[in-house]
């Protein structure tokens, strides 16, 4: 869906003009696309279903040909919100700011991610995730957060070495992930930690 893309990336520009959407702020651009996919998912049934990202095309496609002022207006609104969530949400960090926290949630992480790779239902349970997450006021880093959650979770589980009969540890790694997923719509502050070295700034 490139033409979402490019709408995408003009109404983010007109809400911040800073941003380097084709160079340097990619990344962010790719963010937004997702979190507006996965909006729109949400808003139209679709999440967790099998054809749900083809249903997805069809449907924008057509609001687009039959109503694209109005889509356009819609983006627009939605991007300055999701603008407004990441200056909230995501924290840059530089460095070695953050150092002892980052370390612990990315060894974590990443020892979660053998085990994220077995799971056979693993997009089945980001999906739950991201609909809750989108149900509760998040419409930034959906994806990353869902994900995540369900990752860190996973690594409460394996440092521990209790991950057992999988089809009951899904049951309650979903259960868990779905009350903090809640909970966090309650926070306030940044979810989302990027780590970037000092040589990002020397370079831009």
């Amino acid at each position: 869906m490139n033409f979402l893309e490019l709408l995408l990336s003009q109404c983010l520009k007109d809400h911040n003009p800073l941003l380097d959407l084709q160079s340097s702020d990619r990344r962010v651009l790719q963010i937004a696309c997702e979190d507006l996919i996965n909006f729109l998912k949400v808003h139209w049934e679709l999440i967790g279903q099998e054809d749900g990202d083809y249903d997805l095309i069809d449907k924008v496609q057509k609001y687009f040909e039959e109503n694209s002022e109005e889509f356009s207006n819609f983006v627009s609104i939605w991007s300055g919100l999701w603008i407004k969530k990441w200056s909230e949400r995501v924290k840059l960090l530089i460095g070695n700011e953050g150092s002892p926290q980052w370390s612990k949630v990315n060894k974590r992480l990443n020892n979660a991610e053998p085990l994220w790779r077995q799971l056979k239902d693993r997009e089945e349970m980001k999906d739950i995730l991201v609909e809750s997450l989108v149900k509760n006021g998040e419409i930034c880093g959906t994806s990353i957060m869902a994900e995540n959650l369900l990752k860190l979770e996973l690594g409460v589980y394996e440092e521990k070495h209790s991950w057992g009969n999988e089809q009951e540890k899904v049951v309650n790694l979903v259960n868990v992930t779905l009350r903090k997923a809640r909970q966090l719509s309650y926070s306030k502050g940044p979810l989302i930690f990027v780590k970037i070295d000092r040589k990002y700034f020397a370079l831009h």
